[in-house]
C-alpha cells in the first residue's frame, strides 16, 4: 500500500486559507481521515473537489443519508439479484463474486491509482455509522465473508470527512481525525471568493450586495441563514437584472434567492431598513 506524498496548494476556483490548505497536508502526510466542520455554504464538499483536482487524482463521493449504513460503502451481497438468476435466467450463479458490489470505500481501497474520498454529511447516519468505519479506515483492509476474501487497499485514500454538526460524533472516532473548522468568510475572503465565481461584477454592486447580506446574517430571528452559495447566485440574478447599487439601498431586489423561508422574509422586512418590495 503507498501513501500520497504531493504538496496541495490550493486551486483556482477555491479560495482556501493557508490554515485550510497546510491542515490538508498534514492529513495527506499522517494518512489520516480529515473532518471538516462549518455552517452550510463555506465550502466543506467542494473542499474534496479542490484537493482532488490539484493533486491530480480522482475523487469519489459517499454522499450519506440517515439509512446509510457503514457495511454500504465496503460492499454489497445482492441476495435479489442472485435469487433472481437462480429462477429465471440462465447465468451460473454459484459464483457468488459476481454478485458482490463495491461501495464507494471498497472502490478507493481497490483503485489502481490513489484517489480521494469525500464522506460526505457524514453526521446524518446512525450514531453508530461512524465507528463502524473505525477498524477499515485504521487498517485499509476489510473481510467479505461471503466469498472469505479480505480486501486490502492498493493505495491509502485521501479521505475527507464533512459534517454539520446535527449529530456529535463519537470520541473514538474524533481521535482518529485530523480536524479543521472553516469559519464563515469575512468580507475580504467572501470578495475573493464572488470574484472567482463572476470576476466582472461591478465593484460598486457588489460592496452594497456585500453590505446587506451581512446585516441580514446578524439578524437573530432568522432561522436559515443566507450562505456563500445564496450570496453568489443573488449578486449573479441583481447583474442580470440591471439592479443598480442604490437599488439595494432602498429595498432588498430578489430576496427570495437569499432566504428559502416565508418566516425569515418577514423577520427581514421588519427589522432591515430597507424599504419598497422584496420581491423587485
Amino acid at each position: 500500500m503507498t501513501t500520497q506524498c504531493a504538496v496541495f496548494k490550493g486551486t483556482s476556483d477555491y479560495i482556501s486559507t493557508q490554515d485550510l490548505q497546510n491542515i490538508v497536508n498534514i492529513a495527506v502526510t499522517l494518512g489520516r481521515p480529515l473532518l471538516i466542520k462549518g455552517e452550510p455554504g463555506t465550502g466543506k464538499t467542494m473542499l474534496a473537489k479542490s484537493v482532488a483536482d490539484g493533486l491530480g487524482l480522482k475523487l469519489l463521493i459517499w454522499n450519506i443519508k440517515s439509512t446509510t449504513k457503514a457495511q454500504e460503502g465496503l460492499y454489497v451481497y445482492d441476495t435479489v439479484q442472485r435469487l433472481y438468476d437462480s429462477q429465471f435466467g440462465d447465468r451460473d450463479v454459484s459464483d457468488i463474486k459476481q454478485y458482490i458490489k463495491l461501495g464507494k470505500l471498497g472502490e478507493a481501497f481497490t483503485s489502481e491509482e490513489q484517489v480521494v474520498l469525500l464522506i460526505d454529511e457524514i453526521d446524518k447516519a446512525d450514531i453508530e455509522f461512524p465507528n463502524d468505519l473505525l477498524w477499515e479506515l485504521d487498517i485499509m483492509d476489510f473481510y467479505i465473508p461471503e466469498t472469505q476474501e479480505t480486501i486490502k487497499a492498493k493505495h491509502r485514500p485521501i479521505v475527507i470527512i464533512t459534517s454539520n454538526a446535527e449529530k456529535e460524533l463519537p470520541d473514538a472516532f474524533l481521535r482518529r481525525c485530523i480536524f479543521h473548522y472553516i469559519a464563515f468568510p469575512d468580507k475580504e475572503m467572501m470578495k475573493k471568493i464572488i470574484a472567482v465565481h463572476h470576476p466582472d461584477l461591478e465593484e460598486s454592486l457588489l460592496e452594497q450586495a456585500l453590505q446587506a447580506f451581512y446585516q441580514l446574517r446578524l439578524i437573530k430571528d432568522i432561522q436559515k441563514k443566507p450562505s456563500t452559495s445564496e450570496l453568489i447566485d443573488w449578486v449573479q440574478a441583481l447583474a442580470l437584472g440591471g439592479i443598480s447599487p442604490d437599488a439595494i439601498c432602498q429595498c432588498l431586489p430578489f430576496m427570495g434567492t437569499l432566504i428559502k423561508k416565508e418566516q425569515d422574509i418577514d423577520s427581514a422586512i421588519k427589522q432591515l431598513p430597507f424599504k419598497g418590495n422584496p420581491d423587485l
